[in-house]
């Protein structure tokens, strides 16, 4: 049997030549080959895109998190009758609520902020980001809107000031946590 059963991403990442064979994949490969393949210039392709952009980091924060929980926690939840499931929900998970909110925290900034592939990708300014919406503002040089720009920059930094007060308890922690290997 699995070494680990209740950790999802130990069970997810135990052949770490296949890891690090996807990882490179990742890096070596350019947007232009999977353009015609998968349809970038819609709302699909462009959410296919944002979840694998971070895909790599955000997968060796939340491995090395998941490497600083004890096995012991596992066996011992198993020697007290407890399911696999329940484990997993019910202890695993909850340990390991700083680093997803640090993914989270992480991608939503990303995806929000973004200014080169939907600078380029999309054709229709609906599925643009803020950001591109923005630089039109002070991209002609004759019309060059500094004070609506900064209004809107300013307003684009509230959601992710939110976001990051809400999640302000677990940031520090998942992040140190996070990056230690263990």
């Amino acid at each position: 049997m699995l070494e680990r059963t209740t950790s999802f991403v130990g069970v997810l990442l135990r052949n770490r030549n296949m890891l690090n064979a996807v990882t490179r994949q990742l890096l070596l490969s350019g947007i232009s080959d999977f353009i015609p393949a998968l349809g970038l210039g819609s709302q699909l392709g462009l959410i296919r895109v944002y979840l694998g952009g971070a895909l790599g980091v955000n997968t060796y924060l939340t491995y090395g998190f998941f490497n600083t929980i004890p096995q012991s926690l596992d066996e011992a939840a198993k020697s007290d009758g407890a399911s696999h499931l329940q484990i997993f929900f019910g202890i695993i998970l909850r340990l390991v609520t700083p680093i997803l909110a640090v993914v989270a925290l992480l991608s939503f900034i990303s995806i929000s902020s973004e200014f080169v592939i939907t600078s380029v990708v999309p054709t229709d300014p609906d599925t643009q980001t803020l950001a591109v919406g923005l630089y039109s503002f002070v991209a002609e040089t004759r019309s060059q809107n500094w004070g609506i720009f900064s209004a809107g920059a300013v307003l684009a930094a509230v959601p992710v000031m939110a976001l990051f007060l809400f999640l302000q308890r677990y940031i520090v922690s998942g992040l140190v946590q996070g990056g230690m290997k263990g």
